[in-house]
């Protein structure tokens, strides 16, 4: 079959959800991809910051391989191994004492709100304007993107209050004796690669200690190394109450968490809260062999080093287009004087994977094993197409 008579399957036969990109990718080889017609990309985007050893490393495939061949699925009811050697080692990476297994990044978040409004007892949530937390119904809401929102107004949950992104008053404003916690996303990815001021998280920090609000940071698409440290709001100097994560974790096998403070965590108690395919052996194994190889292969020293010259590249372009050059790591964005999506289509034609986000900014969330050479063949063409 060709690519069209394979787009063609998706015409005729799946519910109409995405507006995809005209290629079938068939394979990939570190930060390079290629489809069915034989054409190689390099990818810029790697599946929406989820490949972060990028495609076949073989520290990642030979875990899922192993572990595939023991056990694939044994449910909640049963203990793991590979859940529970992860658990311990991301546990004592950071600041949290208790970890809860996921599927998505909607469900860590949906997960997280539950826990902050068991503990506190309260029924208000605090969310920033142009975030992105999911598409259940309740993380829906409390995503701050009203044209998400519209169809489903009937059906959404009271108790949400979206306010503008990086405005501490615009939060201080918002709680009331009712908040019962404020997530925010550390930098903001959907809503345009939007980086806080220095003290706006440890300012939304000193709030929540003030009012008994759950703190919950959103690293679903920063996590993992993406910004330079292994979860972006360590750049901050924050210690949050919950975080949520997924994309990364698994370097592209599904799945997600919630990690809590003992005091929080100890909320809920069984019965609350659960889940069918979160933690099993085989996304374990995967998780294990990511967090493992982010050490070994010192793939977070890469990130700041290719990070900081990849921005500093970008800002050399001497381009009346570019409004702005903003990000973190190897979380990056050009903000556009007009809007980006045929940008899309023009750098897939000279073999390049991008995204563009929030109307007229490109997205660039490369795997982090990317190099300096990469960047220069990626600049190159970013400057001649713009």
């Amino acid at each position: 079959m060709n690519t069209q008579e394979f787009i063609k399957i998706e015409d005729d036969y799946f519910i109409n959800t995405f507006t995809r990109q005209p290629i079938v990718l068939d394979h990939g080889e570190g930060v390079k991809v290629t489809d069915i017609d034989g054409n190689e990309y390099l990818d810029m985007f790697a599946g929406i910051a989820v490949n972060a050893l990028g495609h076949n490393h073989p520290a990642l495939v030979k875990a899922i391989q192993d572990q595939a061949e023991k056990l694939i699925h044994i449910s909640s009811i049963y203990y793991n191994e590979p859940a529970l050697i992860y658990a311990k080692k991301l546990v004592e990476k950071t600041s949290f004492d208790r970890i809860f297994y996921a599927n998505s990044g909607a469900e860590a978040n949906e997960g997280a709100i539950k826990l902050a409004v068991k503990y506190t007892g309260k029924s208000e949530v605090i969310s920033t304007v142009e975030s992105f937390h999911g598409r259940t119904i309740m993380t829906l809401a409390a995503t701050g993107h009203e044209h998400y929102h519209e169809p489903f107004k009937a059906i959404l949950p009271e108790g949400f209050i979206n306010v503008p992104y990086n405005d501490i008053d615009a939060i201080k404003e918002a709680i009331t004796e009712n908040t019962a916690a404020i997530i925010v996303e550390p930098i903001q990815g959907e809503g345009g690669v939007n980086v806080p001021d220095n003290d706006y998280l440890k300012q939304i920090e000193e709030l929540c200690h003030e009012n008994n609000i759950v703190f919950i940071v959103d690293e679903v698409q920063t996590g993992f190394g993406r910004c330079g440290t292994l979860f972006a709001h360590e750049l901050f100097d924050v210690k949050p109450d919950i975080m949520t994560m997924a994309k990364g974790i698994g370097g592209g096998v599904p799945m997600g968490g919630i990690l809590a403070t003992e005091k929080v965590a100890s909320a809920f108690v069984p019965g609350d809260h659960g889940t069918t395919f979160g933690g099993g052996p085989l996304v374990c194994a995967a998780a294990n062999a990511v967090l493992d190889t982010l050490d070994e292969e010192n793939i977070l020293d890469n990130v700041n080093e290719v990070g900081d010259y990849f921005i500093e590249e970008l800002k050399k372009l001497d381009k009346e287009i570019i409004a702005d050059v903003r990000g973190k790591g190897l979380m990056v964005g050009i903000e556009l004087t007009e809007p980006g999506a045929e940008y899309v289509d023009k750098f897939r034609e000279a073999g390049f994977l991008i995204n563009c986000t929030a109307g007229n900014v490109l997205r660039f969330v490369p795997p982090l094993i990317i190099t300096k050479d990469d960047i220069d063949e990626f600049v190159k063409a970013l400057d001649e197409i713009l």
